[in-house]
């Protein structure tokens, strides 16, 4: 009678039903488990243990462990079972969910394959090199074993399509930061950033998820003639914020003016009575502007400029010109230097001159030319 009632539990399993196995062994290419309510030994060849390509059975499953499978094929000793089936079934009703309500995936990287990253979500999912990151990527080797979130971008259980970004949720992200830093960021404020890029008008400093762009008449109390002679990408920066243009998302940062003015210090580097070199600037009506130093210009005033009368400075200076100044006044807080060429002129006019009278033996004396004179009108 007891082989009877055993009999009558067997049951005979046809292709396509759900069965419950226990692993009894794991080999290298497949895996036998028991299937507790048949006379026959279950075997899950090794590409239906995952959707990903596996190496060795012993990758995914373990002597013990409970699986639900599903039968794909019923032989004289065994039946062949999948569990690769069942996992992408339930996977596809989850990641419908998923993609219905925008949520975010955090998984591992399986593979790294030509072309972008492979994942597996219980059905082997796809993300394309452009969809990795939200700046160019040469190399993605690094990210095979790296947990990342991802959004669903794709979908398509009929094809076995599954297409996902993990920059969507890079710039999803960035976009709140954008936001919040838009918010809360004051004109005024001096903070770190990195160079991210640089254009001919100036470089755009990533301050934080954010980029703010200081243009080529901030990077430098200097004339700049190209951004790339003061900064490089990559560059780590001091910038102060200039403007913060809410409603069209814009920030505008100087460099210069998280550095010392060309005019700290100026006195101690241009005291009252020191002479410095510097070079004509510019030439106006009433006098001529001369850099003794970057970004520092001091004013010639016509009547210091030459011992003679001049009309205007074109007739003694030209524009380029490389001359010695004398400082007549420095004013740090005003900005102001009074600068003189005259006086140096004069001072090497007077060490020059001769003031001694020639000695008798090498010349003649001042009576004699006189007398010589007196004689020729007497006649």
């Amino acid at each position: 009678m007891s082989e009877d009632m055993n009999q009558v539990e067997v049951k005979n399993y046809e292709i396509g039903d759900k069965v419950t196995g226990q692993v009894t062994k794991v080999e290298e290419k497949q895996v036998i488990v028991n299937i507790p309510d048949s006379k026959l030994d279950g075997i899950i060849p090794i590409s239906e243990l995952s959707s990903l390509h596996v190496e060795k059975a012993s990758d995914v499953v373990s002597e013990g462990d409970e699986l639900d499978l599903e039968v794909l094929k019923v032989e004289e000793d065994a039946l062949i079972l999948s569990k690769r089936k069942v996992d992408a079934e339930k996977a596809w009703v989850n990641l419908e969910q998923l993609f219905n309500s925008g949520e975010i995936i955090e998984t591992e990287v399986k593979d790294v394959v030509k072309g972008g990253l492979v994942v597996d979500l219980g059905v082997r999912g796809f993300v394309p090199a452009s969809l990795v990151e939200a700046h160019f990527v040469e190399d993605f080797s690094d990210y095979r074993g790296q947990t990342l979130t991802f959004k669903i971008v794709e979908l398509d259980k009929e094809k076995n399509r599954l297409i996902l970004s993990h920059r969507a949720v890079v710039e999803e992200e960035k976009g709140r930061h954008k936001k919040d830093l838009l918010k809360n960021i004051q004109p005024g404020q001096v903070i770190d950033g990195t160079v991210q890029r640089i254009t001919d008008f100036g470089a755009f400093v990533d301050i934080g998820g954010v980029d703010g762009l200081v243009h080529i008449s901030q990077l430098s109390y200097e004339h700049v003639e190209k951004p790339t002679d003061v900064v490089q990408e990559g560059q780590k920066v001091k910038v102060k914020v200039l403007n913060v243009d809410r409603d069209n998302e814009r920030i505008s940062l100087s460099i210069k003016e998280t550095q010392p003015g060309p005019w700290s210090n100026v006195s101690e580097k241009a005291p009252k009575g020191g002479t410095l070199k510097g070079t004509v600037k510019r030439l106006v009506s009433y006098g001529a502007f001369v850099e003794v130093f970057p970004g520092v210009e001091g004013l010639v005033h016509i009547s210091q400029i030459a011992h003679k009368h001049i009309g205007t400075p074109h007739e003694v200076l030209k524009e380029g010109q490389e001359v010695n100044v004398k400082v007549l006044d420095s004013n740090e807080q005003d900005q102001r230097l009074s600068l003189s060429i005259k006086d140096l002129l004069e001072r090497e006019g007077e060490e020059n001159f001769d003031y001694e009278l020639p000695e008798e033996s090498k010349g003649f004396q001042l009576g004699e030319v006189i007398g010589d004179k007196l004689k020729n009108l007497r006649k």
